[in-house]
């Protein structure tokens, strides 16, 4: 892969890590998930938001695998 493809794919990852890390943190309606990691998500009453949260947590966790697997 060329080094621009593996920069432009690094920088939409990154992209995607954001997105994942905001949209957790607005279900969740605090950061604190950032310290306390998934048990905090399951702790979510609300079921919509809990399936929201658990969503974008495995599409972060998925990402973050990417990115170090691309170094």
């Amino acid at each position: 892969m060329a080094i621009a493809q593996i920069k432009n794919l690094q920088r939409r990852l990154a992209n995607l890590e954001e997105e994942a890390t905001a949209e957790i943190t607005r279900a969740c309606g605090h950061e604190l998930w950032l310290s306390l990691g998934f048990d905090a998500l399951d702790t979510l009453e609300d079921a919509d938001r809990r399936a929201r949260a658990n969503y974008y947590y495995g599409q972060l966790q998925t990402v973050r695998e990417l990115m170090d697997a691309l170094g």
